[in-house]
């Protein structure tokens, strides 16, 4: 049924397709081989949608790029619709191929296909490599290395393993303009129960503030005066009108700890709308900043008992 939590682990997965993408080695990389099926997906929104519907107990979908920073059909995906709970992030180093069919020389390529962000990333080699190509947007890196392999287009920018798995040659490897690049990919389930607390947690939502002078500031304000730190933080249009946008944001900690569940209950309070979605383990090989002793958990049950004990008139 929508919106219900399989009660087992995830045994389904959907992930942004055709087979070859990054998506698909990421998930990999998350999920044992051996785990369950793997259904790719034409792209982020029927992935997406496959969880919501329940074809999928999970799908796994590109968030952000640490070159061309964030997917904007993710973070709408996930602002809009049915909630998605983020269970799991993966990171994964992202290196690029010009690839071509068996035979075909640099000098004979005269067009270049690849999803956009890939476009962007190896524009300065493109450029110097391949002057006068006007590059072509494809749906995903793999589906570009798929239309070279239908002979639509001469090369592709795209994963060594969509090179391999669609029968193409490399002409060029490492063709990035920014080396190191990596992807950061999420887990989205349906909602259900939480991953429990690490101790080194990452919380997400999406917050919708009104129109009005200082609605940003209140929102950080909330997390500030929990030493709360924020991992990211982007606005979206809410595409009600002009004015009025959505915050997709993320911050350490996780919504069982009782600073974040705090901070997360007066963003309710003084936001249009508030959207959890999910707290899960940090997985950037990054520990969280320390928590200020007077924002620590136990300070705030103590705070709690203090004014429990001043209601009942026991000061």
């Amino acid at each position: 049924m929508p919106g219900m939590q399989p009660s087992t682990s995830p045994t389904r997965f959907a992930y942004l397709g055709p087979e070859g993408t990054f998506a698909e080695a990421a998930l990999s990389s998350a999920v044992d081989t051996g785990g369950g099926t793997r259904t790719p997906r034409p792209s982020v929104p029927a992935t997406l949608a496959a969880v919501r519907s329940g074809d999928a107990d999970a799908g796994l979908v590109p968030l952000e790029n640490s070159v061309e920073g964030s997917v904007p059909a993710t973070m709408d995906g996930l602002a809009d619709g049915d909630p998605l709970i983020i269970t799991r992030e993966v990171f994964l180093p992202v290196a690029f191929t010009l690839a071509v069919r068996p035979g075909t020389t640099l000098d004979a390529v005269r067009s270049v296909a690849s999803h956009p962000h890939a476009l962007a990333q190896t524009g300065r080699w493109l450029e110097t490599n391949l002057p006068g190509i006007t590059p072509l947007p494809a749906s995903s890196t793999a589906a570009a290395a798929a239309a070279v392999a239908a002979g639509e287009h001469d090369a592709a920018v795209c994963a060594a393993i969509a090179a391999e798995r669609y029968g193409l040659e490399a002409l060029a490897d490492d063709i990035a303009d920014h080396a190191g690049a990596v992807t950061r990919f999420v887990l989205v389930s349906r909602p259900g129960p939480l991953p429990a607390p690490t101790g080194n947690d990452k919380t997400s939502l999406v917050a919708v503030v009104g129109d009005r002078t200082g609605a940003l500031l209140d929102l950080l304000r909330e997390f500030a005066a929990r030493g709360i730190s924020l991992t990211r933080i982007e606005s979206r249009p809410t595409r009600q009108r002009l004015g009025v946008y959505s915050f997709s944001l993320d911050c350490e900690g996780h919504i069982a700890d009782r600073r974040v569940g705090e901070a997360l209950a007066a963003l309710h309070r003084v936001c249009e709308d508030v959207r959890f979605l999910g707290s899960y383990p940090r997985a950037d090989g990054r520990q969280n900043c320390p928590v200020p002793a007077e924002s620590a958990d136990d300070a705030f049950a103590e705070a709690g008992d203090w004014l429990d004990r001043v209601r009942s008139g026991a000061v």
